[in-house]
């Protein structure tokens, strides 16, 4: 494991931080390869109940390293995009599909890819310096990093159109009115263990069935009703054939708290 990447771990709850402060956490090709490669680690790591995103220093994540690009065209390469199919691409993938819940603790300014990452996350926790900037246009480039599947969903397709298209950056109120947080607590330094304390909670939980409720969200979103009962069916045998279940089950007829194994 690079510095460019710090994982903490605590009980459950894996805590993922991006550490290039002095980038403001931007995502070079080391950065990327690491964040790609431990998300794939993490789905199949039953260790691993919760997930906290972070970003060291002042930002979470400002999207693609400039700098680095600019080598890239400086290149000449035919396919100086490689990056989205090699790197930004699986991120997404495996961000938005991982069956643990994900807490993106956006302390500071998320911009272009590092805004996609917040928006990936299940629970976004934000303080007064959040900021969210969807910035591709900016610099001539469509969305990537699931922006244009994610941000629909939260906020709806006319403003994802507002904010991709004139890409401006969205404060920490607005962007909480929204629904770009989920929670905006008083402080900046309070946004990490308010997303720890999240992440420890749904650790905690039957985190079979909120896999499970995280894949019919994504099938009824865009498919049918008949697609979204067909989900809701297979989802609820699966369930229905868990300890959790079982477990909470009883606990609510003996009026004691269940404790859940995610088995």
């Amino acid at each position: 494991m690079s510095d460019v990447l710090i994982v903490e771990r605590d009980g459950g709850v894996v805590t993922l931080i991006l550490n290039r402060p002095d980038s403001l956490n931007s995502l070079d090709a080391a950065l990327r390869e690491e964040l790609r490669d431990t998300l794939a680690e993490l789905e199949r790591d039953p260790a691993c109940r919760a997930v906290v995103l972070h970003g060291a220093g002042r930002a979470f994540c400002v999207g693609q390293d400039l700098r680095e690009h600019v080598g890239v065209l400086e290149t000449g390469t035919d396919d100086p995009m490689h990056a989205v199919r090699e790197h930004y691409n699986p991120i997404a993938a495996q961000l938005g599909a991982l069956s643990r819940p994900v807490v993106a603790a956006v302390r500071g300014t998320a911009a272009g890819a590092g805004a996609s990452l917040a928006c990936l996350s299940d629970f976004r926790i934000g303080g007064p310096s959040t900021k969210l900037l969807m910035a591709f246009a900016n610099v001539g480039m469509a969305g990537d990093t699931g922006i244009s599947w994610a941000l629909p969903r939260l906020v709806g397709h006319a403003k994802a159109t507002e904010l991709l298209l004139l890409a401006q950056p969205v404060d920490a109120a607005e962007a909480r009115r929204l629904g770009l947080l989920t929670r905006l607590v008083e402080a900046d330094d309070q946004v990490l263990p308010a997303a720890r304390e999240l992440a420890g909670r749904l650790a905690a939980g039957p985190t079979t069935a909120y896999a499970a409720i995280k894949r019919q969200l994504a099938i009824g979103g865009t498919g049918s009703l008949a697609d979204a009962l067909a989900a809701e069916a297979a989802a609820q045998q699966r369930s229905a054939a868990t300890t959790d279940h079982r477990e909470a089950t009883f606990a609510f007829v003996a009026k004691r708290p269940p404790v859940f194994t995610g088995h």
